[in-house]
């Protein structure tokens, strides 16, 4: 009950987070223009003309950044954020002080600039990224020097003085916060998808597409194996063909062709669970039968055939019956490789195609 109530909201942390990466720069330059909105109020409200107009200023910039972003102008875009932060954080520190906390917009670009400009610069590029966090830092210091101890413009009441720290704070945490997020959820997700991708191509490489059955590359090690336990060597192979395939995709299409091949697929697991199966190539399957001598594999092979004969298959208006014939072999210590003891089963079901078809051939004749 409890894994049923987390899934639920797991995918929709998911789609959040996939929906903010790919949108992630129209949220970035949404979020920015709304600080500034706020602080345009702000600053009209304590009587801050100067930082009041330039706010205007800012969100007509970002305005014009979403309308970028629409027609995937990055790279402007990113330029703008980054100067109009470090003009603004000049101007207002100048205006009311740096111990209104100002300069903490210098440190909210941080993570921007480094976020997106993985993205924007490629190989060599990338020390232009080095390059803007230096002057980033290097603005900051000289905004220090220069206003540290110097009286600002506009002597802000204590309580907005404290108001601007916190929200020029909370822009700088919540941008930290957020990319760092985005950063650690596309890492996570590009290693997940990445072993996804891994565990396919290494069930592509064992399985067979259209059946979902092992091929021979996943087949045979598996036989091989049994072959050299020497405490449990006795097992039973079994070479099964479809009876007039060509037929079958000749008459009606190698849609149906297919379908047929899924059905006794879907047969062959319901009758020989618990036992290998594999798509040897076209219509022929192969089985592997542990723990079983000649007689008990004859009787499931037999079980297997019958099902087969009187289950059809349904093609769209279609039912289609067909038969296999199969050729059994069991182990024993004269096979030395897998191929050899699934030649003799291969060869015993050659023998009762040429004999009636719609057999189990188990012994030499």
């Amino acid at each position: 009950m409890n894994n049923t109530a987390v899934q639920p909201r797991q995918d929709t942390f998911s789609k959040v987070f996939e929906f903010l990466i790919e949108n992630s720069f129209a949220f970035t330059v949404g979020v920015m223009c709304l600080v500034h909105a706020g602080l345009m109020i702000f600053m009209g409200v304590t009587g801050v003309m100067p930082l009041f107009f330039f706010n205007i200023l800012s969100v007509v910039v970002y305005i014009f950044c979403i309308i970028l972003c629409n027609f995937r102008l990055i790279m402007p875009a990113y330029v703008s954020i980054i100067l109009e932060v470090t003009i603004y954080t000049v101007i207002a520190t100048y205006y009311v002080g740096l111990k209104c906390g100002t300069y903490c917009f210098l440190f909210s670009i941080v993570p921007i600039i480094i976020y997106f400009g993985s993205y924007l610069f490629k190989g060599s590029k990338r020390i232009s990224v080095a390059i803007m966090l230096v002057l980033n830092f290097a603005v900051f210091i000289a905004l220090y020097i220069r206003f540290g101890n110097a009286e600002p413009v506009y002597n802000l009441a204590p309580a907005a003085r404290l108001f601007l720290v916190i929200y020029s704070a909370f822009a700088m945490v919540f941008s930290t916060i957020f990319y760092n997020a985005m950063y650690i959820y596309m890492s996570e997700h590009e290693v997940t998808t990445l072993e996804q991708k891994n565990r396919q191509l290494a069930t592509d490489a064992h399985e067979d597409a259209l059946t979902s059955l092992l091929n021979r590359r996943g087949f045979l090690p598996i036989v091989d194996e049994l072959m050299k336990d020497k405490n449990s060597s006795k097992f039973c192979v079994s070479f099964c063909d479809i009876d007039n395939f060509k037929h079958i995709n000749d008459s009606y299409g190698h849609e149906a062709g297919d379908e047929v091949l899924k059905h006794i697929t879907l047969l062959i697991r319901k009758e020989m669970n618990g036992c290998e199966v594999c798509r040897w190539g076209g219509e022929e399957i192969v089985i592997l039968m542990k723990d079983l001598d000649i007689d008990e594999a004859r009787e499931k092979m037999e079980r297997l055939r019958k099902s087969v004969e009187v289950t059809p298959t349904l093609f769209f208006n279609k039912v289609l019956y067909v038969t296999i014939t199969i050729g059994v072999a069991q182990n024993n210590e004269i096979y030395k490789e897998p191929e050899d003891v699934i030649k003799v089963a291969d060869e015993r079901m050659y023998y009762g195609k040429q004999h009636g078809k719609n057999i189990v051939v188990y012994e030499d004749n």
